[in-house]
């Protein structure tokens, strides 16, 4: 009886301090986010340098959280990915004896099929409250050097060492939203990376806005991080980001007003108020960059539908339809990790443009069971976020979640390294808000919480 009780301060030391756990996935987030700086501005050659430091951490994290039991006693989901890896590895050997892939790039569609994945599970098991916290304050932070950066390279020409790309090229080469101001791409080496990296950070960002702040430089802090967030986003050149951004703003205000209860719908109703008053002089401020967006939707929409091409992000390229076989052209086949091993290229994709046509055409019968395998886990992990949000009277869970969902869905997961990383870190977060769904991101001084 006693020793329990003896236990519980350890206990409770080591839920209120950063694990092991915690500083390896901040390591993770860190290396993802700048690698794309190193590469484009110091060494331009240390792609595969730095996928394998990055994978070497990932490997680290789910041993760690298999070793101290972390996995073991999330015997649901464990069980569902054991299960899921076994049927990939035996599909990919499959496709190895009938000649459909190679040994290399087997291994490449194993690591992007599955690797990150156990990551992101592994992660959200082994983390404690301490470790998500941190996680939180490190993320929302970075935004507060990539929006600084992204507001030099959008007001700097194209041809600048600022907006340089990893291979090399002229100016002519260089994305651009309209003529003379480029598509930003911040520390990444890409505008995909940017544009991903901003809806990761979004329900983050919304999270730490409606927590409870304690002291004026918490508040001045979220202040920050909100304003460069949103300067981010309307200086990116991206319709996604703009949309997206956009979109994530509504239902947050939507979601504080309608979930409040009592006197905290007065505080909701001050802080929405007071939250669109800043984003406007935030746009009036920054109107010139507004302007050029608005010039993008309007040259974008002279070359394609833009519903025609939401359906094709979701369920892929008609055009690929009539290519896929049932064994399917090779696991890894359609990742620029393949293309760069093959041809020394990053930028290209082998076999299609969206990651729903990539899926069906490297794996076949194994692409559908993917795509009918995410549809359940965003039901289920949507439905569990409403009951959460409700129950929380917050509006974070389904915040998440909707970004955990359009990352499932839609992100170049299976084929581009940045996204890949991305939506390993986003599913954590999507499966910490489950665990420890009382976390107090500004807790007292001296709380164990």
């Amino acid at each position: 009886m006693s020793t329990p009780a003896a236990a519980l301060p350890f206990a409770l030391a080591r839920r209120s301090t950063v694990s092991r756990a915690g500083y390896v996935f901040i390591a993770v987030f860190l290396t993802v986010v700048l690698e794309g700086a190193v590469r484009k501005w110091v060494v331009s050659s240390a792609t595969l340098p730095l996928i394998l430091l990055r994978d070497l951490l990932v490997i680290y994290m789910i041993f760690h959280a298999w070793a101290n039991g972390s996995l073991r006693r999330e015997k649901a989901i464990t069980g569902v990915m054991l299960g899921w890896s076994c049927l990939v590895v035996a599909w990919g050997l499959l496709q190895l004896v009938g000649g459909q892939s190679s040994p290399v790039v087997l291994l490449i569609g194993l690591r992007f099929w599955l690797l990150y994945l156990w990551f992101g599970v592994a992660a959200a098991a082994a983390m404690n409250e301490a470790d998500y916290r941190a996680a939180v304050m490190v993320a929302v932070s970075t935004l507060l050097l990539m929006a600084p950066l992204a507001v030099l390279q959008h007001f700097s020409p194209p041809g600048a060492r600022i907006n340089t790309q990893v291979e090399g090229g002229d100016e002519e080469g260089i994305f651009v939203a309209v003529a003379g101001v480029v598509r930003t791409t911040g520390t990444f080496s890409f505008t995909l990376g940017y544009s991903t990296f901003f809806a990761l950070m979004a329900p983050i960002v919304f999270a730490v806005l409606g927590a409870r702040k304690r002291t004026r430089v918490q508040s001045l802090f979220v202040m920050a991080v909100f304003v460069c967030f949103v300067i981010g986003s309307v200086v990116s050149g991206s319709r996604t980001t703009v949309i997206y951004s956009t979109l994530m703003l509504a239902v947050y205000f939507l979601g504080r007003l309608w979930l409040a209860k009592g006197k905290a719908k007065v505080r909701a109703a001050f802080a929405v108020v007071f939250g669109a008053v800043l984003v406007a002089v935030l746009l009036f401020a920054f109107s010139d960059a507004l302007e050029v967006t608005s010039q993008r939707f309007e040259q974008a929409s002279e070359n394609e539908d833009f519903w025609t091409r939401v359906l094709t992000i979701f369920f892929g390229q008609p055009s690929t339809y009539d290519s896929i076989t049932w064994l399917g052209a090779g696991l890894g086949l359609g990742s620029n990790l393949a293309s760069y091993v093959r041809t020394g290229d990053t930028t290209v994709f082998a076999l299609a443009e969206v990651e729903a046509s990539r899926i069906l055409l490297e794996g076949g019968l194994i692409g559908y069971a993917l795509t009918a395998l995410k549809v359940v886990v965003v039901a289920l992990g949507v439905g569990k976020s409403i009951k959460l949000a409700y129950r929380q009277h917050s509006a974070y869970p389904i915040l998440l979640w909707m970004t955990v969902s359009l990352a499932i869905l839609t992100w170049s997961a299976v084929g581009q390294l940045t996204a890949h990383g991305l939506l390993g870190l986003m599913l954590a977060f999507g499966l910490l808000v489950f665990r420890h769904p009382t976390v107090d991101f500004f807790p007292r001084r001296g709380s164990s919480a």
